[in-house]
């Protein structure tokens, strides 16, 4: 398959250092230990305790010991309720890097292994959170994603899915805000990133914060080549992923006429799309000529990648944004003609290139959400999107996939639901069903005439009082209108009792009726 080299581009940086790679003064983010009973400060970084994110679940101590603050403890979420979620506060349209950490720690005391279970941002199903391999081996494990907040709130849910077999948990979440340049050839509108694996060759121990601003972690990468520290100082400045100026203090590197092939990722890709960029410095001053002395040919599985690339100390970064892979990756770097001394690579990212899904329609999740606070006791997985993903719609809510994603019917028929109905009903113009028979609904029945497309409307064996709004005379499409069984008083309106083709009870009342005019 040829290579798509229209999305392949050489940056080479030419700019005095930029202030950006430095420390940054404030943490651009928001540190979310769950679990905590309080902040904490750790690396002049403060984490937030969870309870002002979520609603849902229990803090849990960990019977482990483990020398990290943030892993002492974890949110523990009940099995039956489906869908558990952190809502965080962002600038809209800002990029995100959303971290979310587990380490089991035996928090299931009747469960040995760790539960598998889905994780979603928003509409967007990320990934399964499985870390069972990972907690055998005493690690923690994290996922790492890139997305646009695409409102004031994220929201970022656990989903208990069919084969999850114990409580759900999660450690730590993170909001790091990105520079608008970080991945900025990315369609963030539409898609997403995940982080497939950061590396930085030939480190041998694992740089974060406050080396990178935004605390990303590039993990140390060797093998049989030759590893070594730069004896003179780099100036690497401008690259628009910002880099930590850390991860070119080490290289991976041959001798002359040797071309360097490394297995990169160290393990077996699935067939899909990716993001890939690698970096390059030089401590090398140019050769006697004036040209540069290391200059380098790029290959990934045998395809050329990027030919002629000069290194030097300002430094470089060559970048993909939607090349396709599928299992295992070799990276060739091979001196290019003209060159003086052997091949090197300092770092490498490589994230999948996702599909981001799709979301409610934001007037029918603003609707439900004031529904929802005007009952008591809603039902538990009414957090996140209504809708999506599909498999983690909220109890009740049945959704239409057109142009836009609609609520077309609510049914919570005999749930025990308590409370009372919010105007804002109304707003939810695409209803066509609403069944909410059989539980504890008090206050008055809200005008409902901006429901064009009502068809069934069930609110009997309930304790409604005041009047029987005559406005629901004017729903042309009703055909079923069951209020028997509640505290209404009042007449019934004319409009309902001579409306053809529709099927009215209201036994059960303290109305009156008259005749219809004639």
């Amino acid at each position: 398959m040829a290579p798509p080299q229209h999305f392949l581009l050489l940056i080479l940086l030419l700019a005095l250092i930029s202030p950006s790679l430095c420390q940054s003064q404030h943490f651009p983010g928001t540190l979310i230990d769950c679990g905590a009973a309080s902040s904490s400060l750790i690396d002049g970084r403060e984490w937030l305790p969870d309870e002002g994110f979520t609603s849902s679940g229990v803090s849990r101590s960990l019977t482990e010991i483990t020398n990290l603050k943030i892993l002492s403890t974890v949110r523990s979420f009940p099995l039956h309720d489906r869908k558990f979620c952190y809502t965080v506060s962002v600038i809209r349209d800002a990029r995100y890097m959303i971290r979310s950490t587990y380490f089991y720690g035996g928090v299931n005391v009747d469960s040995p292994n760790p539960p598998v279970f889905d994780q979603m941002v928003d509409g967007t199903l990320w990934s399964v959170v499985n870390t069972t391999e990972n907690y055998a081996r005493g690690n923690l494990s994290y996922y790492e994603g890139v997305f646009r907040a695409q409102g004031k709130t994220m929201i970022f849910c656990i989903g208990a899915n069919s084969y999850t077999d114990s409580d759900p948990f999660i450690s730590a979440l993170e909001f790091i805000r990105l520079e608008d340049s970080l991945y900025n050839s990315t369609n963030f509108v539409n898609h997403w990133l995940s982080l497939v694996a950061r590396h930085a060759f030939g480190s041998t121990k694992m740089i974060g914060y406050p080396d990178d601003q935004f605390g990303r972690y590039w993990h140390p990468f060797g093998q049989e080549y030759s590893s070594f520290t730069y004896n003179n100082e780099i100036s690497v400045s401008g690259i628009w992923n910002l880099p930590p100026l850390a991860v070119f203090k080490k290289q991976l590197s041959t001798p002359l006429n040797k071309s360097m092939e490394i297995q990169w990722p160290p393990f077996s890709l699935q067939n899909t799309t990716y993001y890939i960029a690698l970096y390059f410095a030089d401590d090398l001053g140019p050769a006697s000529d004036g040209g540069p002395r290391r200059v380098i040919d790029i290959s990934i599985n045998g395809v050329p990648y990027y030919s002629n690339m000069s290194v030097t100390s300002i430094g470089g970064v060559v970048f993909t944004t939607w090349w396709p892979l599928s299992g295992i990756t070799k990276l060739k770097i091979a001196p290019a003609m003209g060159s003086v001394v052997g091949p090197l690579i300092n770092a490498g990212e490589i994230f999948q290139v996702l599909q981001l899904g799709r979301r409610t329609h934001t007037k029918d999740v603003i609707a439900l959400e004031k529904i929802r606070n005007n009952f008591q006791n809603p039902p538990p997985d009414w957090t996140g999107d209504p809708c999506m993903p599909q498999r983690y719609s909220w109890t009740g809510v049945t959704c239409y996939e057109g142009s836009r994603i609609r609520i077309v019917a609510l049914n919570l028929t005999s749930t025990s639901l308590s409370g009372s109905l919010s105007p804002a009903l109304n707003d939810l113009t695409a209803l066509t069903n609403i069944t909410l028979g059989n539980n504890h609904l008090s206050g008055t029945i809200p005008n409902l005439s901006g429901l064009k497309l009502l068809e069934i409307l069930h609110l009997n064996d309930n304790q409604f009082t005041g009047e029987i709004p005559p406005s629901l005379g004017d729903i042309s499409k009703l055909r079923e209108l069951f209020l028997q069984n509640n505290n209404l008083s009042g007449p019934v309106p004319n409009t309902l009792l001579g409306k053809p083709r529709l099927n009215f009870k209201y036994d059960g009342n303290n109305v009156t009726t008259a005749p219809p005019s004639p």
